[in-house]
């Protein structure tokens, strides 16, 4: 469904309503679509801290591993 931006403003609630339920609702201006609504989905496998932690990784003790240079940068005692 198209429909005109001053007709989704009046409408909005109703348009969110269809395009959860899975229709395609496109707001246009001048007859010349702008944006598409879309339903919000979840990521289910979302990124996680420490992901790599859990699986045994380890990046060393410090990620600048003996460079002087980033040590001295970022005030890291060697």
């Amino acid at each position: 469904m198209q429909v005109n931006i001053l007709e989704a403003k009046a409408k909005l609630s109703e348009l969110v309503q269809r395009s959860v339920a899975g229709e395609e609702v496109i707001i246009t201006k001048a007859g010349k679509p702008l944006v598409q609504l879309i339903k919000y989905e979840v990521d289910p496998n979302p990124c996680r801290l420490g992901l790599y932690k859990e699986a045994g990784i380890s990046m060393g003790e410090g990620i600048h591993d003996g460079d002087v240079e980033l040590a001295a940068t970022f005030e890291i005692e060697e």
